[in-house]
């Protein structure tokens, strides 16, 4: 079974000619009668393999952070800043053999995570050790927001240096949360009004985000190189930085809303999906699901079904997303139509694949 990162390096060692990587494209498309795009092909697993070198790599990751905490370099109420730094140092030559050399999807994604992460772990604990403490309540929270942000920084860093070496998709969406944080951190240590109130931020972040993944998704719309990858992963991380904030600033999850805010949930959630059909991404409406599930239930609840409220919630939004998931194509061959013709042509189209005759 190939991928598209195998049919794309064939065709740049020359063993196959683009034209022929596009006749089987559409080949394969037709076969499974849906169209290419609107099957948002992501590739995780290509073989048992991918989950042994994954479950050794964690293994040996912990072991070495789990080794790096118990030397005291720190005093005693403070992690040490050896244990995310060696799992940084370990998880860069795992990449150089699974990611550059046996291109393993999964392996490649939780040693990017522990690369980066292992270098923001390491500069928290580098700084609560000088600081002294790692609470915010002793230190402070605008010192605490300083030393998030630099933590932070160092991470972005981190995967752009990891990006230019290995390229893989999600290293994007880690450096633009660890910019996020960067931000977000400046803004509470530098501006005290804003450290209860962060949702907003976080909302113009999150379209910032979107913004990029739109950028990437439009550069690829047939969604046929590695740049799609990287949209998917922004998009993931898009969803949840606009999503979140918003049903948060409406008493969500925290119970404060009631009948009228569970029906704005409800009505928020169609336009999300509008959305998604639209730019043929599912994250936003994934990320959107535990805040849509407990306004069913709300509505339920209000009418009466207080036994059965989570049944009928799971029942109907389950056949909803499963009846949307069938008819996504023409679904969205209809959305598309109610856009102008200058966003339509930039997005993934949405042709529909007639099924071949017995």
């Amino acid at each position: 079974m190939f991928s598209d990162d195998d049919l794309e390096a064939a065709v740049a060692a020359g063993v196959v000619d683009r034209p022929t990587v596009e006749r089987m494209r559409g080949f394969l498309a037709a076969r499974n009668r849906t169209a290419l795009v609107d099957e948002e092909h992501f590739r995780l697993v290509s073989g048992f393999n991918d989950i042994f070198v994954s479950i050794a790599s964690i293994l040996l990751l912990v072991a070495v952070g789990w080794i790096g905490l118990a030397i005291p370099l720190g005093l005693a109420n403070t992690p040490g800043p050896l244990g995310g730094l060696f799992v940084a140092a370990v998880a860069w030559p795992l990449a150089e053999m699974f990611t550059a050399r046996r291109r393993l999807a999964l392996p490649s994604i939780l040693l990017l995570v522990a690369f980066v992460g292992g270098l923001f772990a390491a500069a928290m604990a580098l700084a609560f050790a000088i600081v002294g403490t790692s609470s915010s309540v002793t230190m402070g929270v605008a010192p605490f927001s300083l030393i998030v942000a630099g933590a932070a920084l160092i991470a972005a860093v981190g995967a752009y240096v990891h990006w230019r070496r290995f390229h893989v998709p999600i290293t994007i969406a880690a450096g633009a949360a660890a910019l996020v944080s960067v931000v977000l951190g400046l803004l509470s240590a530098a501006l005290p009004a804003f450290r209860e109130h962060l949702t907003l931020p976080a909302v113009l972040a999150g379209l910032c985000v979107f913004a990029l993944a739109m950028r990437w998704d439009m550069s690829d719309p047939q969604r046929e190189t590695r740049r799609a990858d990287v949209a998917f992963w922004l998009h993931l991380l898009a969803a949840p930085l606009i999503v979140h904030p918003v049903f948060a600033m409406m008493g969500l999850p925290g119970g404060g809303a009631g009948l009228g805010g569970a029906g704005v949930v409800i009505l928020l959630y169609v336009l999300l999906g509008l959305v998604a059909l639209a730019i043929d991404r599912r994250a936003l409406m994934v990320s959107a699901l535990a805040y849509v599930l407990y306004a069913l239930s709300s509505l339920f609840r209000e009418f009466g079904a207080l036994s059965l409220n989570v049944a009928l919630t799971a029942l109907v939004l389950g056949s909803a997303l499963l009846l949307l998931s069938a008819y996504w194509t023409s679904v969205r061959a209809a959305v598309l139509a109610m856009l102008p013709e200058g966003v339509r042509v930039r997005l993934p189209a949405a042709s529909v694949v007639v099924a071949r005759s017995a």
